[in-house]
């Protein structure tokens, strides 16, 4: 089976499921809401538009690889990796449950969960020993490792950037999920980033600076990989957290999130209503 390009409406309805995912994991013990929302569209497009991997190619040494470093945003690659076939949608509702391994961060028991993620930082060199083994052996395979805008405060991050360049690991990305919190705090108020881009380009990086909401501008960005021969590219993809709920959106409390049943379905309209289709369990009705 191989990858089938969406457009961007189609892209659209995609991320508002995985959303309606994530709002439904956020109960019974809850899970990272507002840093989950804020991946969605980047998670959705890399693995429809961008990767080679399906559910039929996972032992294909030919395929791509995506390594989730701020593990803490997993229920949006859960509810991605359920829409496009990996797992079981059903299996969702069994988040946290003692009867299976869904819970909140990456476990390599779920297929397409290259490596576990929690601690941040690790998973920038995780992801280079792949991409320098695909160097070594000749392959064509692309590496992506998806990283928090905090996680960047840890020196491993940066580390790796220097090591990434020293390699010339140009088939490797590292994508920034740029929505400007770190844990309950704003990351300007806390150790400032800016100038992220030229940061990175300092360390020898081909940077490309996009809005993470908009599968256009993503699709542009990413059909230029390889940005510049022989240097780590890096995506900077500014986003909201809490991205499709405006009661939640950019509020420092709403990193982790517990609701009652009551609230889910509150959110789950208030999804509904950023957008101009609505989603049931199984049937699309636009208005």
């Amino acid at each position: 089976m191989k990858n089938i390009n969406y457009n961007n409406e189609e892209l659209s309805v995609m991320a508002l499921r995985v959303r309606e995912h994530i709002i439904r994991m956020s109960t019974a013990g809850g899970c990272f809401t507002g840093a989950s929302l804020s991946a969605v569209d980047l998670i959705v497009y890399l693995y429809t538009n961008f990767l080679n991997v399906n559910p039929s190619n996972l032992n294909d040494p030919n395929r791509d690889y995506l390594f989730l470093s701020k593990g803490h945003d997993v229920p949006a690659l859960y509810g991605t990796l359920a829409e496009l076939g990996f797992i079981e949608k059903e299996r969702l509702a069994n988040h946290l449950s003692i009867n299976d391994n869904i819970y909140w961060h990456p476990n390599t028991k779920i297929p397409a969960i290259e490596f576990h993620s929690g601690s941040l930082g690790h998973l920038p060199s995780v992801a280079i020993g792949v991409a320098m083994d695909i160097k070594i052996s000749g392959g064509s395979n692309k590496v992506v490792c998806i990283m928090g805008d905090g996680e960047l405060n840890e020196g491993t991050c940066w580390e790796a950037v220097l090591v990434a360049n020293a390699y010339k690991l140009d088939n490797l990305i590292f994508v920034i999920d740029r929505n400007q919190f770190q844990a309950n705090m704003r990351t300007e108020d806390l150790i400032p980033l800016e100038p992220l881009a030229q940061k990175f380009e300092s360390f020898g990086a081909a940077v490309k600076r996009i809005d993470g909401h908009d599968f256009y501008e993503l699709n542009n960005a990413f059909s230029a990989f390889p940005f510049q021969e022989g240097k780590l590219n890096v995506v900077i993809a500014d986003t909201v957290r809490g991205r499709g709920l405006p009661s939640i959106e950019e509020r420092a409390d709403r990193w982790f999130c517990n609701f009652s049943a009551d609230e889910i379905d509150q959110l789950l309209l208030e999804l509904h209503g950023q957008h101009d289709t609505l989603l049931t369990s199984e049937t699309l009705i636009v208005r």
